[in-house]
């Protein structure tokens, strides 16, 4: 088992000067907290109409670290040659593929996301959505794309019984909200990251290990947007053993993405 990121991003951030963005940060803000490995995405993708060119800079960002990084490649399944951008991720052996449908106006359940939803299904693809790249209070105006709404992840899982969805970025309420709307059959292909779910004094995150699941989430996040030592802070101040630690760190991303 390797403790595996899989919320980590490199590149400029379109609202917000990020005084490190490199793959070389990223790299030793990793050693520094002990994580081996990330998955990895570039934040000006989310501006950008075509993400193929984009696909292309992360791929060249994170070269020097094939055995550290991964790239996830964004798909934008509004555009008529999206396939290629699917086929491409699938030839280079990414570990998913990324979708934002709000900030590309699609409805995230709308039938562009189903057809995607599908296609990466059927190559046994998992696609990573974000609930939000930054909290509504924090936004430049300029950013008007939309959070992902509850109701769109639980009707994605159900649009396609092989499809494995991980949603980064969520906190309690809306875990809840999709959880147990779930079957549990459902439940089991989709993965959480708990980079936004509060630790104590709330203790949000300790709540939903009980009632959704221990083996329903996995370590994220979220750099360089956020710093790593928060998400770990989170498992260090839970009462659980080493090896419950150790599925949260990359036991349940390494069973979840062997489902088939």
């Amino acid at each position: 088992m390797r403790v595996t990121d899989v919320a980590a991003f490199v590149g400029e951030y379109p609202y917000r000067e990020l005084t490190h963005s490199s793959a070389d940060w990223l790299i030793r803000q990793m050693d520094r907290v002990g994580i081996e490995r990330a998955w990895v995405g570039y934040l000006p993708t989310l501006l950008h109409r075509d993400p193929a060119p984009s696909n292309a800079r992360l791929h060249q960002e994170i070269a020097s670290y094939p055995a550290r990084l991964a790239a996830v490649p964004v798909v934008h399944p509004g555009l008529p040659r999206w396939e290629q951008d699917l086929n491409a991720a699938i030839e280079a052996g990414a570990p998913a593929v990324r979708a934002y449908p709000g900030y590309y106006a699609l409805d995230a359940c709308g039938p562009e996301m189903r057809v995607l939803a599908a296609a990466a299904a059927a190559a046994g693809l998992p696609i990573i959505l974000t609930v939000k790249i930054e909290d509504l209070r924090q936004r430049h105006p300029l950013d008007v794309g939309t959070d992902l709404a509850a109701s769109a992840v639980r009707n994605l899982m159900r649009s396609d019984s092989e499809l494995r969805l991980l949603v980064t970025h969520a906190d309690r309420s809306f875990v809840e909200e999709v959880h147990f709307g779930l079957t549990p059959r459902e439940s089991e292909r989709l993965l959480w990251d708990f980079s936004w779910i509060w630790g104590p004094p709330e203790n949000h995150l300790a709540l939903l290990l009980t009632t959704v699941g221990i083996e329903r989430f996995t370590l994220g996040t979220g750099m360089p947007l956020r710093i790593p030592d928060s998400a770990l802070a989170k498992l260090d101040l839970l009462d659980i053993a080493d090896s419950e630690r150790s599925k949260l760190l990359g036991g349940n991303l390494e069973s979840w993405s062997a489902l088939s």
